[in-house]
């Protein structure tokens, strides 16, 4: 298409002589005369300046703009002057029937240019458009509508400004959500903006703008592009394409000091299993996961009792500061119910279990986006973390009674308190001390009248614990098993948990983990409700001094009497009524 009244603009200069053209000069005045009576320039004295530097995106004076001109040449393909007062209608020009009129504005100038880079790309357009052409028209023509009367922008320049801002800034990709969510709280008429990101990445890449990524040699030789996209090696210098990443470099492997764990790759429970099953830890990129479970009541503690199991897994395959956050905290099952599920949490557990072997046995499918290929990408359940009630659902052994301790088992030495009725463990840690540890000669401060030069008990080996387990019910075969044989005497075991049906179960060294938040908070509520003197949750009570005669020299604490009545000596660890004002305020 010709533009013959705009010639001039693109016949700067004379061809073998310095100096502008004559009729270039008489352009530039009456381009700017056109340019004044619009608003930009009645309001703020300034118009687009549309040489090849500016492109109509900085507003100047006339008399810069026209030195400007002298200087530079207009804008590629800048015939027609619609963002300087020149209305042109696109239907007439190109003849196309249903094709956009173009108005006065700078969005439509952009428009313009884009459709005339469409007939360039659609040969013979100008007749009659082809259905790919016609889709696009569609597309392009509803998404470059008016955002309002008299708007510059269209729903389009809205998607590509919020994308070249992302791109800019290096906005990440919730930063840009949340500014584009204010702007819809902002939006009083609800104008028709782009819901989030995506949305607006989606719209601009369905009309062909969205862009390529390709590979160029490192050393700048070439582009690994058309004919050459499957080289793996630079034809000029044959530098590789892509890093070679051997086993070494992805083996996980952290070197600490001895006795320091920054990872869970750092224990040995992790490097045991690598060494039972090196197959698995060959491939770096096999996912080692961890298990949570606990329950919550999701409703008022007044209200009908209800009790909800959540369980999560979490990849360990990740740097220290990743594992355990929210992101990678993926939730397999919730176990509602009116009740506590107990030990028939293994019911609610097959499908996960079912899921487990499966990526133990065969894997999935998956693709790694930094090599560009597909992997059979296992799986293994290194532990699980939990309190210790859930630990006893969990392991199947029993935390309650005296041989609750998994660690001792049935070689504990917890008694059963005289007055207080209840179990407990006190001075059993004097066996984990070094033989020749203070504590363990002290027959005052523990035990009365006792030392203890136990040994601490034996760690059982996965193997040993298997052959314990072995042989008793699950609770998937028979859901309300019998009282196993010896139950509180010899041994605390309830069931064989589901967890036995994982073929590497029994060579975890660490099955379970206790939770060390609740652990904390239980310790804590205790201690701080003993020192504060709390009535009716100080473990200090009327019955432990009873007990504390029957097992401890500590004849300041002992109860005595007054009037009758059985009183408590104020023990000095326990604060004062305005030592305790004090704290609280």
């Amino acid at each position: 298409m010709e533009f013959e009244h705009s010639r001039w603009m693109y016949n700067r200069t004379h061809p073998h002589c310095a100096g502008l053209r004559k009729e270039f000069i008489e352009g530039v005045a009456g381009f700017i005369a056109k340019a004044k009576p619009l608003n930009n320039f009645l309001i703020e004295g300034t118009i687009r300046c549309p040489c090849v530097k500016c492109k109509c995106v900085k507003l100047l004076r006339p008399d810069v703009v026209e030195l400007h001109f002298y200087k530079n040449e207009f804008m590629e393909n800048y015939y027609v002057w619609i963002v300087h007062g020149e209305n042109y209608d696109f239907h007439n020009s190109f003849g196309g029937e249903g094709s956009p009129r173009i108005e006065n504005n700078f969005e439509n100038y952009r428009f313009n240019e884009m459709m005339r880079d469409v007939f360039e790309m659609f040969p013979g357009a100008e007749s009659e458009p082809n259905d790919e052409a016609k889709l696009f028209y569609e597309q392009l023509e509803e998404a470059s509508h008016p955002l309002y009367e008299g708007s510059m922008h269209s729903k389009l320049s809205v998607a590509v400004i919020l994308l070249t801002i992302k791109s800019d800034s290096s906005f990440s990709q919730a930063g840009m959500d949340s500014i584009i969510g204010l702007m819809n709280e902002l939006n009083p008429n609800k104008i028709n903006l782009p819901k989030d990101f995506y949305t607006a990445k989606k719209l601009v890449s369905k009309l062909g703008l969205s862009s390529e990524r390709i590979d160029c040699c490192e050393k700048g030789c070439m582009l690994f592009y058309m004919d050459d996209a499957a080289l793996e090696n630079c034809k000029f210098c044959n530098q590789p394409r892509y890093k070679e990443v051997t086993n070494a470099n992805k083996k996980k492997e952290h070197r600490r000091p001895t006795g320091i764990l920054c990872h869970p790759s750092d224990g040995e429970a992790w490097k045991y299993f690598d060494r039972v099953f090196p197959d698995f830890a060959s491939e770096p990129r096999n996912i080692r996961l961890g298990l949570c479970a606990d329950g919550f009541t999701p409703f008022a503690v007044f209200a009908v009792p209800y009790s909800c199991w959540p369980v999560f897994v979490t990849p360990y395959n990740l740097p220290p500061e990743f594992c355990m956050t929210s992101p990678y905290l993926f939730l397999t099952c919730i176990i509602p119910g009116p009740r506590n599920p107990k030990s028939l949490i293994d019911v609610y557990m097959q499908s996960l279990i079912d899921e487990l072997n499966l990526l133990w046995h065969q894997g999935v499918e998956t693709y790694d986006i930094s090599t560009k290929q597909k992997f059979r990408l296992c799986a293994a359940l290194t532990w699980t973390i939990n309190d210790f009630p859930a630990y006893g659902m969990l392991s199947g052994w029993s935390t309650a009674g005296k041989l609750a301790f998994p660690t001792c088992m049935e070689d504990t030495k917890a008694l059963t308190l005289k007055h207080g009725g209840k179990n407990t463990w006190f001075d059993c840690q004097s066996r984990f001390l070094p033989m020749d540890h203070e504590f363990r000669r002290n027959t005052s401060a523990f035990m009365k009248n006792q030392t203890d030069y136990e040994e601490p008990p034996s760690v059982l080996s996965p193997e040993e614990i298997w052959n314990r387990v072995r042989d008793l019910p699950k609770v998937t075969e028979s859901p309300l098993p019998n009282k196993i044989r010896g139950y509180g005497v010899t041994h605390n075991w309830t069931k064989q948990s589901i967890f036995w049906e994982l073929p590497y179960w029994k060579h975890n060294l660490l099955r379970h983990n206790l939770d060390v938040m609740h652990i904390e908070k239980k310790f804590f509520d205790n201690l701080f409700n003993t020192l504060m003197d709390v009535n009716n949750k100080t473990k200090d009570n009327l019955k432990a001094r009873m007990d504390l005669k029957e097992y401890c020299r500590r004849s300041e604490l002992y109860r005595t009497y007054l009037n009758n009545k059985i009183q408590k000596p104020k023990a000095s660890y326990t604060f004062t009524l305005d030592e305790r004002r004090k704290i609280c305020q």
